[in-house]
């Protein structure tokens, strides 16, 4: 059995500025998603799939905010776990429409997932995720004083909540991904990074906090020892000098090249640079390659026509034929 561990953007549900987020809207942004998962079934491997909740996971901690007065507040790991069922159930609509055209018959399941962090983890310690909606000073200083939220000024739009963002350690439900790909399911699990989680005694306790979905998924790529970790972004390839009239998308990556444009900063920490740290911490680890591309491009990644493929041997880093020189 081959496996295949396929992380989904946030993006790929709501796309910020361009619509409003119904949910009409976003099951209409999922088909090209599934298409490109029924893709992946389709070349022979068992799928998990792993999706970011940012858009999603801002919208729950405002609406509950709203109803303060009236109902309880959730904490965020709640609200975590909130968007990993509603997320899910979208997806689950969406892939069951697509798999029965491709007369691909799987079950699909959503599976609610904790992931474990340290509670020694320097960065629990130093809040830098922003999360949630944008505030004034005054609301922000507001709710700094009422609620001991961490909150920085933002991208010149305001100011946000800031919370910690752990390193993941241990995916607890791991178990359950192997044993459901095991009876033929196709799974969907550590939404959002995970449910971030310590143990107080034998008992597990959520975190205000949030883990990076490209290292989540990292880490279950490399325990289910899966050959294929495929990372679905708003790019069709990895480019060097990214935005500039200078930019060259790549087709194949080294873990030694990856690791050294790191270094010289062509991935930045906001947008290709956790994708790059992610596809080097699996490759660290196990024998298998790493696809980045656009969920409208999977399927012709798999083919070796498009996307960037990284692996730890073969050709250096090649420019496409497209490129500006």
């Amino acid at each position: 059995m081959r496996t295949a561990v396929v992380a989904i953007g946030g993006n790929s549900l709501m796309r910020a500025g361009k619509q409003a987020g119904s949910l009409e809207e976003q099951r209409q942004i999922l088909q090209a998603t599934c298409e490109g998962l029924a893709a992946v079934l389709e070349a022979g491997y068992e799928v998990v799939v792993t999706h970011g909740n940012g858009p999603q996971v801002g919208e729950a901690l405002l609406r509950s905010e709203a109803a303060a007065g009236l109902a309880r507040e959730l904490p965020l790991d709640v609200c975590v776990a909130q968007t990993q069922a509603s997320i899910g159930y979208l997806l689950q609509q969406s892939l069951q429409e697509t798999l029965a055209r491709h007369g691909l018959r799987r079950s699909i399941v959503t599976m609610v997932t904790q992931v474990l962090v340290s509670s020694r983890d320097p960065a629990l310690k130093r809040p830098t995720k922003p999360i949630g909606q944008f505030y004034s000073a005054e609301a922000a200083f507001k709710r700094a004083a009422e609620f001991g939220w961490e909150m920085i000024e933002d991208s010149g739009r305001g100011y946000r909540r800031v919370v910690p963002s752990p390193d993941p350690k241990e995916i607890i439900e791991l178990e359950a991904v192997r044993q459901g790909l095991a009876q033929g399911a196709l799974v969907i699990a550590c939404g959002g990074g995970g449910i971030p989680v310590i143990y107080r005694g034998d008992v597990l306790e959520g975190l205000e906090a949030v883990i990076d979905k490209d290292r989540a998924s990292a880490l279950l790529a490399w325990e289910l020892e899966a050959e294929l970790f495929l990372i679905s972004t708003a790019v069709d390839q990895v480019e060097l000098q990214h935005g500039t009239a200078q930019s060259r998308p790549l087709e194949r990556l080294t873990v030694r090249e990856a690791r050294r444009y790191l270094r010289e900063g062509q991935f930045p920490a906001g947008s290709m640079g956790p994708k790059i740290e992610a596809a080097i911490r699996y490759l660290e680890r196990c024998d298998g390659s790493v696809l980045i591309t656009s969920p409208e491009k999977i399927p012709e990644a798999l083919q070796g026509m498009a996307g960037t493929r990284i692996t730890t041997v073969g050709e250096s880093a090649r420019v496409t034929s497209h490129s500006v020189a």
